[in-house]
């Protein structure tokens, strides 16, 4: 018989650092959202403008932050002229670096507070949303069942665990253990969530992806090693834009975690998606735009 406790330790282990990929290393963590680089970004004095009339809020992904997992992208889009926004959720008690590992309903209450509170500042109607893996799909539920769908124009996808991942298979491995499934609900729920097949994915995804009113846009890359297959990133819907970078520029190499953090390829695919009305050809050139 298998020494059950010494096997669940390394399993449990080995799915976090297979999310981790999620992110870059840290060493320091925001306690709020004044500690970013401002000049738009998390600045409450911003006021969109004409030709940006929506604030945008970014969602990091498992294991980020407000400021790591947009150290590019925020700067990218404040430049532009949008009022940037980012925020920080799913904290576990004693985890110090880590946000998104709480359990992703209660991670999506955290989103709607967050969303009236840039709302209330910018004096703004709506709202747009772009968030990256767990944080391109957690807002989903705020927008289901928390009412979000009347405060948000745009939901932006950034490699979005939309229906669930295999870990590239690490997950099907959970069976053949006892137990840790549980043990890893109990430990990091936010990362048993997003597992194929999970309670709060079958929920979400009951009765269709999306909801009526609200714009989406999801951005793949064939190269993600951590939401697999890839392809389960794509929603359906009437009002839905599946993109795939490779489709756009054929030399985009990058995985789960340049999507998010600096491609800027993906990048010039987002602005086109906050701003459809001017949207320009994304291409490998977009790279230098």
């Amino acid at each position: 018989m298998l020494p059950w406790k010494r096997v669940l330790r390394p399993l449990a282990a080995l799915l976090l650092a297979a999310a981790a990929a999620t992110v870059p290393a840290t060493a320091a963590h925001a306690d709020s959202a004044a500690t970013a680089p401002s000049s738009g970004w998390n600045d409450y004095r911003c006021k969109p403008s004409t030709a940006h009339p929506r604030p945008v809020v970014l969602v990091p992904g498992t294991f980020g932050n407000s400021v790591d997992n947009w150290l590019a992208l925020a700067p990218y889009l404040t430049v532009r002229g949008y009022c940037v926004f980012s925020m920080d959720y799913g904290r576990l008690p004693g985890v110090p670096l880590f946000d998104g590992l709480g359990p992703i309903d209660a991670s999506a209450g955290q989103l709607s507070v967050f969303v009236d509170k840039v709302l209330t500042a910018t004096g703004a109607a709506k709202a747009d949303l772009v968030g990256h893996s767990q944080g391109g799909m957690m807002p989903r539920h705020y927008l289901k069942f928390l009412g979000g769908a009347a405060k948000v124009n745009a939901l932006v996808g950034l490699a979005p665990s939309n229906h669930g991942t295999t870990l590239s298979g690490l997950t099907n491995l959970l069976p053949y253990f006892p137990g840790a499934e549980d043990l890893l609900s109990a430990a990091t729920p936010g990362l048993a969530d997003q597992i194929v097949g999970s309670d709060f994915l079958t929920r979400l995804n009951a009765g269709g992806d999306t909801v009526t009113g609200v714009h989406y846009t999801v951005i793949a890359t064939q190269h993600d090693e951590v939401v697999t297959p890839w392809r389960t990133q794509y929603l359906s819907g009437s009002d839905v834009h599946n993109v795939l970078l490779q489709n756009l520029c054929p030399l985009d190499l990058s995985e789960h975690l340049a999507i998010g953090l600096f491609d800027r390829i993906a990048f010039h695919e987002v602005a086109n998606a906050l701003d459809p009305a001017h949207a320009a050809p994304t291409t490998c050139a977009s790279a230098l735009s």
